[in-house]
């Protein structure tokens, strides 16, 4: 079965922890992965058809992941992610709809057409891609360590045996456990790993003191910037430890057949690489290009 060779190739990325960036072109044959088809050609009962109808795209996201997406207090959505999903709903010529939704039930798949697809800043990792369909990455994102201002650790080693915050069912978590082989810097040693429903969280917990909660915590280095922008006591060791990959995620399992949808984002992300959007949303949030391999 075949796979649009951008798609396929974010995945072997990965896998293969390339360090070069991978290049895009026609189709490729990888067994496992769908056979593509015309992108205007969804047939009745898929998703990309079922989405058209409904003249919605249902977005899962977090509603508290500065700058990537958050709700401000009178509902709006704002933040890169968000930005990204209403240009991919323009480009399917439908309204998009957000919802926050944990991330480890967006990670486990088995959506049940409850929501779409996921643009929440998702890395590609080999355990979600036996339930979850990617997109070529349209961003890579810089893991760190956040510690509290007044912390004495200055490197990462420093940190071995600390209680370290993260999001749950993140590569974060991966990474702090001894599970990501693609990392460019080991993991402190016999670290205590929290896992928080969400980053911010986290963060906010380690900002009541040194020590008093977390020593420290290992999320998106935008997110440490901009709390840190917001007010809380923090600051980050360099240099980040390994980049995500970050993609748009559809369900493998969904009752009406997510790929013609998928093969339809991939083809819009592709477009947002090629004409500049997804580079000026990065400096528009982050203020750097993060849409290219590091």
């Amino acid at each position: 079965m075949q796979f649009t060779i951008r798609a396929l190739a974010a995945v072997v990325c990965i896998l293969a922890a390339a360090s070069s960036a991978c290049s895009s072109g026609g189709s490729a044959t990888s067994g496992g992965t769908p056979t593509a088809g015309p992108l205007g050609g969804a047939r009745l009962g898929d998703l990309l058809a079922a989405v058209r109808h409904r003249g919605t795209l249902i977005v899962s996201t977090d509603a508290d992941y500065k700058p990537q997406s958050y709700r401000n207090p009178d509902g709006t959505w704002v933040g890169f992610d968000i930005d990204v999903g209403r240009e991919v709903a323009r480009r399917l010529g439908v309204k998009p709809v957000f919802q926050s939704v944990s991330f480890d039930l967006i990670t486990s798949g088995g959506w049940n057409d409850r929501w779409d697809v996921n643009i929440d800043s998702m890395a590609i990792t080999s355990g979600r891609a036996k339930v979850l369909w990617f997109t070529e990455p349209y961003y890579f994102v810089p893991a760190s360590f956040a510690v509290h201002r007044d912390s004495s650790a200055r490197k990462i080693t420093d940190l071995a045996g600390k209680k370290i915050g993260v999001g749950a069912a993140t590569t974060y978590e991966e990474y702090l456990n001894g599970k990501m082989t693609a990392a460019r810097i080991p993991a402190p040693s016999a670290t205590f790993v929290v896992p928080y429903e969400t980053d911010a969280l986290a963060l906010q917990d380690l900002a009541l003191g040194n020590g008093v909660r977390l020593d420290g915590v290992l999320t998106a280095l935008p997110t440490i910037r901009s709390s840190i922008a917001g007010g809380l006591q923090l600051r980050v060791i360099e240099p980040p430890v390994f980049d995500d990959s970050s993609a748009i995620a559809l369900d493998r399992s969904s009752p009406l057949d997510s790929r013609p949808l998928l093969w339809a984002i991939d083809e819009i992300v592709h477009g947002m690489h090629r004409d500049g959007t997804l580079t000026r949303l990065s400096l528009k949030y982050y203020g750097i290009d993060l849409t290219v391999r590091r």
